[in-house]
């Protein structure tokens, strides 16, 4: 599904990542852990075009995407929800969602693509009227990640979704992902609530100064006392 080789990427003259390979399994969760500052959100980042100094490349479904402009990704069916969600103020929660699919060739009925997400998603079903930007920041992360979802991607890149949202729609967040999961939905996961991450995930790789050091199933990560005293008390 999604596939990364010798990825490379600077900002200015700092090399921050250095030369990392890992892979996303069609339907699989997949974390990328690290302490702050190792490059994990610089590896979403690169994968979205986001950084224009990189090398090494980078595929989806045997496509490759990295040297081809931003914008193709999206086409190519590649969602991001980067750390600080975007929702844009002014529209509504539905106006919102359709943001994420006023970009696809073949979009079809768009009410009924709106109605759908809706479904799964209770608690923006029952604002889809409402200012997208005046609700909660657990909300509005889920506006963020129903609006990346509602194209349909082969995958979503998740940038920290826990982030600064209260522990009941934490819980709630996690257990959507897992619920996601089993619909077939692939993830690829930068979260610092490591505990919770690995309890939904297949795999894991950990990223150490750029680099990645560690690669190893979700569980086998949970059961080393080592990995989790070194990495999830972050």
């Amino acid at each position: 599904m999604l596939r990364v080789e010798n990825l490379n990427a600077w900002y200015d003259r700092s090399h921050v990542l250095q030369g990392i390979s890992l892979e996303v399994k069609k339907g699989e969760i997949v974390t990328l852990m690290g302490r702050n500052g190792a490059g994990k959100t610089t590896t979403l980042r690169s994968l979205m075009g986001l950084l224009s100094k990189r090398q090494g490349s980078a595929s989806i479904d045997g496509t490759s995407f990295l040297d081809m402009p931003a914008h193709t990704r999206f086409h190519l069916g590649l969602a991001y929800v980067p750390e600080d969600r975007r929702i844009v103020p002014g529209l509504t929660v539905k106006e919102n969602l359709e943001l994420g699919i006023i970009a696809k060739k073949n979009r079809g009925d768009m009410s009924a693509m709106v109605d759908e997400i809706a479904e799964t998603f209770p608690r923006l079903k029952e604002r889809l009227n409402q200012d997208g930007s005046s609700m909660s920041g657990g909300e509005q992360q889920m506006l963020a990640i129903a609006r990346a979802m509602i194209g349909k991607p082969k995958a979503i890149l998740l940038d920290e979704p826990s982030e600064g949202i209260m522990p009941v729609l934490v819980d709630e967040m996690f257990e959507l992902f897992a619920n996601l999961k089993h619909k077939g939905v692939t993830i690829l996961l930068v979260e610092q609530n490591v505990q919770q991450a690995l309890k939904i995930s297949d795999r894991a790789y950990i990223l150490d100064q750029g680099e990645i050091v560690f690669h190893d199933t979700a569980q086998n990560l949970l059961n080393n006392e080592e990995i989790q005293q070194k990495y999830c008390a972050i």
